[in-house]
């Protein structure tokens, strides 16, 4: 029922989308940067992704000795459309011969243990790995058993000898997969959305600084390579690259990096009345009718000499550093965090969704911060609660 269940969602979803290698080493050579060990002597697993069109194998498998990786490990869930046809690794669109008895399309493990320059040709490629997976000397290359679904046994016992987990996971299974990886205490560097870590599973770990945001995609916006040439819901595609862009995709880890340690500079609420252009002409700093904080439309506008709880737009979380702010919890409807000083009644609801459009409805107030406003009752966008952290 499980291997069906991820069936079922991948093709409502559609999450077939392959990272692009720029963003991959931009990402990973950040972690770097702060810590060159971060991957010394660790075991990486991909368990998202088919070695044989994975970005993310090719990346880790050409940089096994810079990083000093202990041995690197990929598997796929399920044939993708260019499943045992190797683009880069065997050479241009060569379709792997069917090995009796097994069947020409499987899901794949690839198990790299050492790299090296096999053809003597002075240089290590690709089609150095193809020729020691040929002759299985010290890697390996076989099919899994089953279909590759991650929470399957095969998988999981992979998933159990290895230090760090980087992949692109199916976006709907996001709270799933990162809880597999708590559950059995591993470090990562995975792909999602902005609006994963406010789920109500996951957002506590955040809260509690055991996952963070990564370095990023440039302005929030990710290119994702597909298969599938149809029009999505939450992405732009692009026929003439092939590439589906997605804005607020996010690198969730708990690796450290130097980004999250960088304080963000603020001025005081006199200084960004004055000087922050996107605060003129705007009614700031207001006290939430339902919460002890204020608000603060924007991230930039957090002011540095208010001591108390704060309500900032989620794209705060990019900026955040532990060392100069605490989170405190976010603004939802179950009072999870115990911040609440207000619920509203159901009569209240409808009464300010007919004050605020003029005709009957439910403006559900209990599932954000709201603001009075010219006798209105107003929700704000989703809100993260920080405060100033304590000196």
């Amino acid at each position: 029922m499980a291997n069906q269940n991820l069936t079922n969602a991948k093709k409502a979803k559609n999450d077939e989308f392959y990272t692009q290698f720029p963003d991959i080493q931009k990402e990973v050579e950040s972690y770097l940067e702060y810590d060159p060990n971060a991957f010394k002597g660790k075991v990486v697993y991909s368990n998202c992704d088919d070695p044989f069109e994975s970005n993310f194998f090719r990346y880790f498998v050409l940089n096994f000795k810079r990083l000093g990786l202990k041995r690197l490990i990929a598997t796929s869930y399920k044939p993708s459309p260019v499943a045992n046809t190797q683009l880069a690794l065997f050479g241009d669109d060569v379709t792997l011969r069917p090995v009796k008895g097994r069947p020409k399309i499987v899901a794949n493990k690839f198990i790299i243990n050492e790299v090296g320059d096999v053809d003597g040709d002075g240089s290590f490629t690709l089609e150095d790995i193809a020729k020691q997976l040929r002759t299985n000397k010290n890697n390996e290359w076989t099919p899994l058993e089953g279909d590759g679904d991650f929470r399957s046994d095969e998988c999981v016992e992979l998933l159990k000898q290895s230090d760090i987990i980087v992949t692109n996971p199916p976006f709907s299974l996001f709270r799933e997969y990162i809880m597999q990886l708590f559950e059995y205490s591993k470090q990562f560097l995975i792909i999602g959305n902005m609006g994963s870590v406010l789920y109500k599973e996951i957002f506590p770990f955040v809260r509690d600084n055991k996952i963070w945001l990564g370095n990023g995609f440039h302005a929030g916006n990710a290119y994702f390579a597909t298969p599938n040439t149809r029009d999505y819901a939450t992405g732009v595609y692009d026929q003439k690259t092939g590439l589906v862009k997605f804005r607020n995709c996010i690198w969730v880890t708990n690796i450290d990096h130097g980004k999250r340690h960088q304080p963000i500079a603020l001025m005081t609420m006199a200084e960004n009345l004055k000087f922050n252009r996107k605060m003129q002409g705007k009614i700031v700093y207001d006290h939430y009718d339902n919460y002890d904080a204020i608000e603060i439309p924007f991230t930039n506008a957090i002011p540095s000499n208010y001591d108390g709880i704060m309500g900032v737009p989620v794209s705060f979380l990019d900026k955040y550093s532990p060392e100069q702010f605490e989170i405190m919890g976010m603004c939802e409807n179950e009072d999870l965090y115990k911040l609440k000083t207000k619920f509203y009644t159901s009569a209240e609801c409808k009464q300010a969704y007919l004050d605020k459009f003029g005709k009957k409805g439910v403006y559900d107030l209990n599932a954000s911060g709201v603001l009075i406003r010219n006798g209105l009752r107003e929700k704000v966008y989703q809100r993260i609660l920080i405060k100033h952290k304590k000196k």
